[in-house]
């Protein structure tokens, strides 16, 4: 096998990539009401989204053990890689970071390199999919690193929510905000930072209006469109998602556009009706 990539479920795996034994997921633990789930897709998103609803607290996660990254690196593959969510945002990429650090303690000679993606959900699709193209073109696993490391700086994600519940839950909002965000149906348009954490890029009142801001944001802040993959993932609204899609491609052209339903790990952060966009 010439390459194998271990993403961590805070991303979602494209349909062409599953069942090929290059890919392997590696799940966080979701704990949801009380319960522990383990996040490796079996779990229907509306069912998750139903369960999270009827969650009284804030659902809990765990990241990956470097056990469960150590299972997948050791495969035989010339060159072996691991995509992550943010180190800002998980410990995921630290347990990778241990694991490639103990495989290569037994096979000093691997060629192995951890990403952080300093993104999530459809940003870290879209980097599997940057190392799956330049393994193809034939480079090197040096080429490959340094330029899937380029294109990762080089990418932005943005995210609209309707739902903020969870935001609510885990103390980012106070009490006082959340009820004034609901009354007045006022939708943050956030982003993530050159470091990967998650800042608020602006806001409107109603989610129509803030997915048209979103939009504007999206094509201001994207140079060489035409390079580019759009890449959208959404949390039980895939007409909301065809919508946002439609309106990027009225204002700029990209190379290709994958649309995806969020995983486990994304949708308790998204909740119901968010949209999340990497390019």
């Amino acid at each position: 096998m010439k390459f194998r990539i271990a993403l961590d479920s805070g991303g979602e795996l494209p349909e062409a990539y599953r069942d090929k034994e290059e890919y392997r997921m590696v799940p966080l633990t979701l704990t949801v009401n009380g319960v522990q789930i383990v996040d490796d897709g079996h779990m229907s998103q509306l069912e998750l989204v139903h369960r999270i609803a009827e969650d009284p607290d804030c659902p809990k996660t765990a990241c990956p053990s470097p056990e469960a990254y150590l299972r997948e690196f050791d495969c035989g593959a010339e060159h072996i890689y691991a995509v992550t969510l943010s180190g800002e945002l998980s410990g995921s990429y630290q347990s990778a970071h241990i694991a490639a650090g103990m495989y290569l303690e037994d096979h000093p000679d691997a060629k192995i390199h951890v990403f952080n993606s300093v993104s999530a959900s459809i940003g870290e699709s879209l980097t599997v999919m940057k190392i799956t193209e330049l393994e193809e073109k034939g480079l090197s696993f040096e080429d490959i690193v340094a330029q899937t490391e380029e294109y990762i700086r080089s990418k932005n994600t943005f995210f609209v929510l309707d739902n903020l519940e969870t935001l609510r839950k885990n103390g980012r909002l106070s009490g006082m905000k959340a009820l004034a965000a609901a009354v007045l149906k006022i939708k943050p348009i956030c982003y993530g930072t050159a470091e990967g954490a998650i800042g608020q890029l602006d806001q409107a009142r109603g989610m129509g209006k803030a997915i048209v801001k979103m939009v504007s944001h999206i094509v201001e802040r994207t140079p060489d469109p035409e390079n580019r993959i759009l890449g959208i993932s959404y949390c039980n609204c895939r007409e909301r998602a065809e919508i946002v899609r439609d309106e990027i491609l009225k204002r700029m052209k990209v190379r290709d556009v994958l649309v995806l339903p969020t995983g486990g790990l994304s949708t308790i952060y998204a909740n119901d009706g968010g949209i999340i966009v990497a390019i």
